[in-house]
């Protein structure tokens, strides 16, 4: 793949980002006001890391949820602005695959479906494509960090746009497989799927993986700035379980702080390992 082509996904992630976080900001008119009148006495807690200890003695607040979402759609399109002006003309190979990663963030927007329904009435067909899109997302973004990782530890990767189709298909694969309870949804403002538990010990196992990766990857380069990259996979992985999946205000600074600072390792060390060559 060229820098032109690669480049090219960087511009279209910018649009989608900017498309989503002008959608967070025209619905938050609507729906913040509406937030006081949800029901949160009955409603589902939320599940994930952070979750289980904070859930147990912070009420839920859907005002935290707004703005851990809304964090991770301008953390998008902030993030994939400065990759494309960084690696705009660096050839670094698994830079693509982190900019895919950051943009997958950019979808998380449409958890605010959710509100809206309760506003106006939206119909089950589009919550239901809602909902699998923002689950695509999902996957589709740690599938590319995970791709990335094990293209770091020597897999040669002729035809990336290959790659990328793959990355699609499988995730589509488990999106379209995936039940989803179009009229359920939980504290996090997420619609209810299948097999959850499920879903969580792949994602646990991918990032154990992925950070093992950057791990030989340093070996094997004989650069120990892949160790850092490791490093800031792992707090970015964890920065966006905070902000995916916690329902109350322990959640949405640690959530950006952390996704922000794994990025910033990630990029900035990847720069200096490029800058070398």
């Amino acid at each position: 793949m060229t820098l032109s082509e690669r480049n090219a996904f960087f511009k279209a992630g910018i649009i989608l980002a900017l498309l989503c976080l002008i959608m967070v900001f025209i619905a938050s008119f609507y729906i913040l006001p509406a937030y006081s009148s949800l029901d949160t006495e009955n409603i589902r807690r939320s599940d994930g890391i952070l979750q289980f200890f904070t859930g147990r003695i912070l009420k839920n607040s859907f005002y935290a949820v707004h703005t851990a979402l809304s964090a991770a759609v301008i953390y998008s399109l902030i993030s994939i602005i400065l990759i494309y002006y960084f690696f705009e003309k660096t050839q670094a190979a698994e830079i693509l695959f982190i900019a895919l990663f950051s943009i997958s963030l950019s979808l998380e927007a449409l958890r605010l479906v959710v509100p809206l329904n309760a506003i106006f009435e939206i119909t089950s067909l589009y919550r239901l494509m809602a909902s699998r899109i923002l689950l695509f997302g999902r996957f589709f973004g740690i599938f590319s960090l995970f791709t990335g990782s094990i293209c770091a530890a020597g897999l040669e990767m002729q035809k990336p746009r290959n790659v990328i189709l793959t990355v699609i298909v499988v995730t589509l694969v488990i999106t379209l497989g995936t039940p989803i309870d179009i009229h359920a949804w939980n504290s996090g403002l997420n619609m209810i799927f299948g097999y959850n538990s499920l879903f969580r010990l792949v994602e646990t196992t991918i990032l154990i993986i992925t950070v093992i990766s950057f791990f030989i990857a340093a070996n094997s380069n004989g650069s120990k700035e892949y160790v850092f990259v490791g490093l800031g996979t792992f707090l970015a992985l964890i920065g966006r379980n905070f902000l995916i999946s916690t329902d109350n205000w322990a959640g949405a600074i640690p959530g950006i702080l952390l996704l922000s600072t794994g990025t910033w390792f990630i990029c900035t060390r990847l720069r200096k390992i490029y800058m070398w060559l």
